[in-house]
C-alpha cells in the first residue's frame, strides 16, 4: 500500500469499538513519532500514553464528552515543553555530541547562538514554538497509524489546563498541545465512516511559484 492509499483510507473516526491495538502497532506509531523532525533536533515535547480507563473517563469529562476518549485503545497526549532554557537545550546537545562521538564543546557555539535568539523572545514564543514541533510529530503519528490500519483522530477539543492537571504535566515542565485516540472504527455506529473524503482540489490547494 502507498502512503496516499493509507491517507485516503483514514478519516477522523467519530466512534471507536474498544478493540485493543496490538503492542507492536502501538510501538511502531510511537517510534515513527519519535523519529519526526524538529527544529534544531530539540524534540521539545513528550508523548504520554494513557490506557487507564479511570483516567480516560476523567479526560473525557474535560474533552466535551467525546466518546473516542474512552472507546479508544490508547490515548496519546502530545505535550510540549513549557519553555526553553539554556540548560534544556544544553542537555539535548550534550546527548547529540556523546552519541556522535564528538568533543563535548562541539556544539557550544551553536548552543549559544540558538539561545541568544530564543531567550529574548519570551515565554509565549517558547510555548508556541515547542507546540508547533509537537504537531510535526502528531502528523507523523497519524500517517504511521494509517499505514498500520489503526484509526487515529487528532483532537484539540479539550481544556488544556484541566488535562495538564489530570496528568500532572506542570511538574514535568510540559503543557498539553493535542491528543490522539488510537483504536478501531465502529463501522455500524460511526456516521462518518462511509462519507466521501473531501479536500480542496489540487489546482486550488497547490500554488506554484516558477
Amino acid at each position: 500500500m502507498s502512503l496516499i492509499e493509507d491517507l485516503n483510507w483514514r478519516y477522523a473516526t467519530k466512534k471507536m469499538n474498544g478493540a485493543v491495538v496490538p503492542q507492536d502497532k502501538l510501538d511502531y506509531i510511537l517510534e515513527a513519532a519519535r523519529l519526526a523532525p524538529s527544529s534544531s533536533g530539540l524534540q521539545p515535547y513528550r508523548i504520554i500514553v494513557v490506557s487507564d480507563k479511570d483516567v480516560l473517563e476523567k479526560i473525557k469529562g474535560i474533552a466535551f464528552d467525546q466518546s473516542q476518549i474512552v472507546d479508544c485503545s490508547h490515548l496519546l497526549v502530545f505535550a510540549a515543553w513549557d519553555g526553553y532554557t539554556y540548560e534544556k537545550i544544553g542537555e539535548v546537545f550534550k546527548r547529540t555530541t556523546q552519541e556522535r562521538g564528538l568533543p563535548d564543546d562541539a556544539m557550544s557555539a551553536y548552543h549559544d547562538r540558538l539561545w541568544s535568539m530564543y531567550e529574548p523572545l519570551g515565554q509565549q514564543f517558547h510555548t508556541s514554538h515547542a507546540a508547533k514541533q509537537a504537531y510535526i510529530a502528531l502528523g507523523i503519528a497519524v500517517s504511521a497509524a494509517a499505514e498500520q490500519r489503526v484509526d487515529a483522530t487528532p483532537m484539540e477539543g479539550f481544556i488544556p489546563e484541566k488535562l495538564d492537571e489530570i496528568l500532572g504535566l506542570a511538574e514535568k515542565g510540559l503543557k498539553s498541545a493535542a491528543i490522539l485516540p488510537l483504536g478501531y472504527r465502529d463501522e455500524a455506529n460511526d456516521w462518518l465512516v462511509n462519507q466521501k473524503k473531501v479536500r480542496t482540489p489540487k489546482e486550488e490547494f497547490v500554488i506554484e511559484v516558477k
